[in-house]
């Protein structure tokens, strides 16, 4: 079974998804992660990689053919992926979700953020940014809204849970499914 993971940044899709597996006994793939790293092997933060990949595909081909592979080769995978519903069109699509204030003062605090926020409001906007150009990129080259929530079999608002929360809604969710 593959179980794919949506959601807005912030909204601990990554976080969820490492416990989720851990906890599963599956394997765990970022689509984020392997971005990053690609972005550090060019030299460029995400927010400069992600600004590329809107006049060239180059970097999301490389996370496509992938996520392709993985889908005729995988049976037991969390994905963390915006595009996880759609190259994984057959898994469990769960979307998470939480108040954008409460998504930034998550990203400031683990410090990952892609260009640095002095303030959850700066951070706000850095998101907003992102999530917009990486939506209108994925409307364009794939024919697809990342964030509409009608591709998902769940969604989940985080906004007040911890980590372990979330993963045991969607836990619960996965089992009742599996019991079908």
């Amino acid at each position: 079974m593959i179980i794919t993971l949506g959601g807005r940044a912030g909204s601990g899709t990554s976080s969820a998804g490492r416990a989720l597996a851990k906890r599963l006994g599956y394997k765990f793939y970022s689509a984020g992660e392997i971005r990053r790293r690609l972005a550090r092997e060019k030299g460029l933060t995400l927010a400069e990689l992600n600004k590329v990949a809107e006049r060239d595909a180059y970097s999301d081909k490389l996370v496509d053919e992938e996520m392709k592979r993985m889908a005729e080769t995988q049976d037991a995978l969390v994905v963390d992926a915006w595009l996880g519903f759609y190259f994984f069109p057959d898994s469990i699509k769960i979307f998470l979700d939480a108040d954008i204030k409460v998504r930034a003062k998550r990203l400031v605090e683990r410090g990952n953020f892609e260009e640095p926020a002095r303030s959850v409001r700066e951070a706000v906007k850095l998101i907003k940014q992102r999530e917009e150009g990486d939506a209108v990129r994925f409307e364009k080259r794939y024919g697809v809204n990342i964030f509409d929530q009608n591709h998902f079999d769940l969604v989940i608002d985080t906004s007040h849970n911890t980590v372990e929360q979330t993963v045991d809604q969607i836990y619960r969710f996965v089992q009742s499914r599996i019991a079908r």
